[in-house]
C-alpha cells in the first residue's frame, strides 16, 4: 500500500474490507431473527404442490462459527496489515520477518565465517567447506541468470571461462556482487554511416575473430571501424577497464553472426547486474566471490592444494 501515490486507494481498500465485515454482521443479525410468516412455521412459499419453505432458525454451531470468523477477521486486521496503509498494532511486515530470519541465520553462521576471514581467496578455493557454502550461495543468488552450471546464456556472461568485462580477480568479483554493475554500448549507427556501412562494419568485426564473413564487405568496413576503436581499440581487442569486450575472440555475449552484430551497432545495449549487498553479508560475498573465481581457475585451486615442495605444482 505504501507504493500508492494517493491516499484514496488506501481508504478505498479500507472501505471495502470494513464494509464487507459490516455486511456479514448485518446478515448475521437479520438471519438470527425469526419472523412469523404463517401459522405452520413456514414462509408461505410452496413449490411442486407440497414442498414448503420452512422458517427454522439457523443452527447454533453455524451461528457460532460465523461470529468467531467475524471476530477473528476484526482482530487480525487490528494486529496485522490489511486495512489499506495501516501497519497494524504489531508493526509486522513480511520484509521485517525476512530481515529478522536472515539476521538469525547470519548469527548462526558467524563462527564458520569467522574462520574464513583470515584465509586468502586461494585458500578459500582450496577449502571444501568454503566452496560448499559458496556453491549454495551461488545457486540461491546467481544461478537464476548465470545458470546452475555458471555457463550463462545469451546476455548473461559465462563465469567458467577467462573472458572478463570490467575487471577480474576475487576483489573485483566481490565488488561487482556487492555493488552490481551496468554495462552500456551506445547506438553507433549514426557514427558509422549508412545502413550499408553498418553491414560492412559487422562483417569486419566478424573477421577479427576469424568468424564466417563477407571478405569484401569486411575490407570496406575496416575504415568505418574507427568509430568503434575509441572503446574496442584499433586492433579490436577491447578495453577491460571500461568494459569494452574483445572482438578478436569468439565469445559473443549477445548473439553471434552478421544480424546480431548489426543489431548491436544499430541499437546499442544496456546490461544490468543488480547489487546484492542488501541480501548478502560482506563475509558471504567474499566466500561467493572466491567460489566464482574458482570456476575459471581450477589450476589455481590445484596449486593451493599441492604440498609446498611439489615442484610440478609450482
Amino acid at each position: 500500500m505504501s507504493d500508492f501515490i494517493s491516499s484514496f486507494w488506501s481508504w478505498y481498500v479500507i472501505a471495502i474490507v470494513v464494509g464487507g465485515l459490516a455486511f456479514c454482521v448485518f446478515v448475521l443479525i437479520v438471519a438470527s431473527k425469526r419472523t412469523v410468516m404463517a401459522d405452520d412455521n413456514s414462509t408461505g412459499h410452496v413449490w411442486d404442490e407440497d414442498l414448503r419453505e420452512m422458517n427454522n432458525p439457523l443452527p447454533r454451531w453455524w451461528m457460532g462459527l460465523f461470529v468467531i470468523t467475524v471476530v477473528f477477521a476484526a482482530t487480525y486486521l487490528t494486529l496485522y496489515p490489511g486495512l489499506g496503509g495501516s501497519k497494524g498494532t504489531l508493526g509486522w511486515s513480511s520484509k521485517g520477518q525476512l530481515e529478522a530470519e536472515n539476521a538469525k541465520a547470519l548469527q548462526t553462521m558467524a563462527p564458520v565465517y569467522e574462520r574464513f576471514k583470515a584465509m586468502t581467496p586461494e585458500q578459500l578455493m582450496a577449502d571444501p567447506q568454503a566452496m560448499g557454502i559458496g556453491e549454495r550461495l551461488f545457486v540461491n543468488t546467481c544461478a537464476g541468470c548465470h545458470g546452475s552450471d555458471a555457463r550463462g546464456s545469451k546476455g548473461f556472461p559465462n563465469l567458467t571461462d577467462n573472458d572478463w568485462l570490467g575487471g577480474s580477480g576475487p576483489e573485483y568479483i566481490a565488488k561487482t556482487i556487492a555493488e552490481g554493475r551496468q554495462g552500456m554500448m551506445p547506438p553507433m549507427a549514426a557514427a558509422v554511416g549508412s545502413a550499408d556501412d553498418v553491414k560492412n562494419v559487422a562483417n569486419y568485426v566478424l573477421s577479427l575473430s576469424g568468424s564466417p564473413n563477407d571478405s569484401i564487405r569486411a575490407q570496406l568496413g575496416k575504415s568505418k571501424f574507427g568509430a568503434c576503436a575509441a572503446c574496442h581499440g584499433a586492433d579490436g581487442k577491447g578495453n577491460q577497464a571500461i568494459g569494452a569486450p574483445n572482438l578478436t575472440d569468439k565469445v559473443w555475449l549477445h548473439g553471434w553472426g552478421e544480424a546480431a552484430v548489426m543489431a548491436m551497432v544499430n541499437n546499442g545495449k544496456t546490461n544490468v547486474m543488480p547489487q546484492h549487498a542488501s541480501r548478502l553479508s560482506p563475509d558471504q560475498i567474499r566466500v561467493l566471490a572466491s567460489y566464482v573465481w574458482s570456476l575459471s581457475h581450477k589450476g589455481d585451486k590445484q596449486t593451493a592444494l599441492a604440498p609446498a615442495g611439489d615442484a610440478k605444482a609450482q
